[in-house]
């Protein structure tokens, strides 16, 4: 272990799969953190938490849904006897269910708004009055490349994305008065159970192990903002400029 801060708790989101999963094991194992697994699937956060035991790690576990308010304080309790106070919270539960424009569907947009928006302001109403208390903490939020803009079938998750990046814009110049740091990540394709659903392709795709550490280090030296892989980053940057006509064309072009 380096750097070890034993004495600090994390708490992380969606870490059952991808990102999520990746995260903890780095922050365990690397950054010396003790770590709160939240996600639906505890079983798959069970094997997580021997895995991280079984390597000298702390961890605890909390079966949850973000998008489940109640739950999600249950959860943060949970994590708080089991370890102690939150000092680090990574809302990083999310899905990509797609928007059918066509066919509008509003209970599937309100799962992703609940998931990927609803679900961080949960975490955050659970870990913050503790960090003001104790005059510091650590907030992030994994957002993505896609809040640049819409694109087409992901009207829910680009929407969910953006909002939860200005709403972590504007939390941050709140909370800098209390000692509360904030670090935004806005992730291109990164291997997950989402992307491995994908029929299309999906350029620059990031291995889950490399993105996790990648975060990690903008955790550690307290970056407002976390953007990679850089050609993504470009590209995004560039797609907000195209025309809808060519993005489209580009969106639906068949795999090789």
């Amino acid at each position: 272990m380096s750097d070890p801060v034993s004495s600090r708790v994390a708490l992380v989101t969606g870490a059952s799969s991808g990102i999520g999963r990746a995260l903890a094991k780095v922050l365990a194992l690397e950054d010396g953190y003790a770590v709160g697994l939240v996600a639906r699937r505890a079983d798959r956060l069970e094997d997580l938490a021997r895995e991280i035991r079984g390597a000298g790690g702390r961890a605890a576990v909390a079966e949850a849904d973000v998008g489940d308010r109640e739950a999600m304080r249950r959860a943060h309790d949970e994590v708080v006897r089991a370890l102690g106070p939150v000092d680090l919270f990574v809302a990083n539960a999310g899905m990509a269910s797609g928007t059918p424009a066509l066919a509008p569907d509003a209970a599937g947009f309100e799962r992703e708004v609940r998931t990927n928006l609803l679900g961080a302001f949960y975490g955050i109403e659970a870990v913050v009055p503790g960090m003001v208390a104790r005059g510091r903490g650590h907030v992030v939020a994994i957002s993505s490349l896609a809040a640049r803009r819409g694109f087409p079938g992901s009207g829910g998750y680009c929407a969910t994305k953006i909002a939860l990046t200005r709403l972590m814009e504007s939390l941050r110049l709140d909370w800098k008065p209390a000692g509360i740091h904030t670090t935004t990540v806005h992730p291109g394709f990164v291997k997950s159970e989402i992307t491995d659903a994908q029929q299309r392709p999906l350029p620059f795709l990031v291995d889950t192990e490399p993105a996790a550490r990648r975060i990690a280090r903008a955790i550690r030296k307290r970056r407002k903002r976390c953007n990679f892989p850089w050609p993504t980053a470009v590209l995004s940057r560039v797609a907000s400029w195209l025309p809808d006509a060519l993005l489209v064309r580009l969106h639906r072009r068949s795999p090789d």
